[in-house]
């Protein structure tokens, strides 16, 4: 009977079978389904006004009971509130003018601002400065280690040498 059954329709035996598997089990279902559950559960109102009004009976009494407002008040107060959290801005010094640093009396912090130069140069810079004596000419800098023609081309023009007389 399938394989006439499979001849007309064009599916094999095994695909017929689990066709009618699968019909027979979607059958037998809605059959247990109609028989143990024929109630539905019953609807219940529920008045909630007499909590309602004791909510906001005691809401009026005590307003900063309420732990909402409370909360939100301390999030915004949290997150806006940075102060606490000690964060300092960086100060960005002045920008440098040509001719304003003495390159025989200038400490490191001063040297650092120099662009190009960092902590490393500058004390090399006082190191070589401290052996020397003091500095005879700007071009001396090519001395230090670190400092080539293009660095010294971009700091030459905030150096000088005071002249002793």
């Amino acid at each position: 009977m399938l394989e006439k059954l499979s001849k007309k329709i064009g599916f094999t035996i095994t695909e017929i079978r689990v066709i009618l598997f699968l019909a027979s089990g979607l059958i037998i279902g809605i059959i247990i389904k109609a028989y143990t559950d024929s109630t539905l559960p019953e609807y219940k109102n529920f008045d909630y006004s007499k909590d309602d009004s004791l909510f906001n009976y005691y809401k009026n009494i005590n307003p900063g009971a309420d732990s909402t407002s409370n909360n939100a008040i301390d999030y915004k107060q949290e997150v806006l509130e940075f102060n606490s959290l000690n964060y300092k801005l960086k100060e960005s010094p002045a920008p440098l003018e040509e001719k304003s640093i003495d390159l025989n009396t200038a400490d490191e912090k001063l040297l650092i601002r120099l662009p190009g130069i960092g902590p490393a140069t500058a004390q090399k810079i006082i190191e070589l400065r401290n052996k020397r004596g003091k500095f005879e000419k700007i071009e001396e800098l090519l001395d230090v280690k670190g400092i080539g023609d293009s660095k010294f081309k971009k700091i030459e023009k905030f150096l000088y040498i005071k002249q002793s007389f």
